[in-house]
């Protein structure tokens, strides 16, 4: 049995604080519940044995928060962040029915990606 469980929660602030002190200061709005309403979808799992953790979130910059991609941001335990490559996952963050399937696609194969991190390819 994997050490892997999915954590429902808010998201953990180590993301935004690891994710800042690797590319600086104010670099991850996506992932400050202060700034803006909770991103969704999102995903995430923490390891249990080993304290590291995995979550796949919609990204954006300030500039432009209408086109949007998902990353897969992985915690090492012993500090610092990994940010894994799903492959194309752009979506544009609207109401219309074809963006949502668009962003519901993307979410799925960046899931898929983080899932296949965990459990190897074709493990989940």
């Amino acid at each position: 049995m994997s050490a892997w469980h999915r954590f429902d929660s808010p998201l953990l602030p180590v993301f935004q604080e690891r994710f800042e002190q690797r590319w600086g200061k104010g670099t991850a709005p996506f992932l400050d519940p202060e700034l803006h309403e909770e991103p969704l979808p999102r995903a995430q799992w923490i390891n249990a044995d080993t304290g590291a953790a995995l979550a796949v979130v919609p990204v954006w910059s300030d500039d432009d928060d209408i086109r949007r991609s998902f990353a897969v941001l992985y915690l090492p335990p012993a500090g610092d962040i990994w940010l894994l490559r799903p492959g194309i996952t752009n979506y544009i963050q609207s109401p219309r029915k074809d963006h949502i399937t668009l962003r519901n696609d993307a979410f799925k194969k960046a899931v898929d990606h983080a899932e296949a991190f965990i459990h190897g390819p074709g493990g989940h």
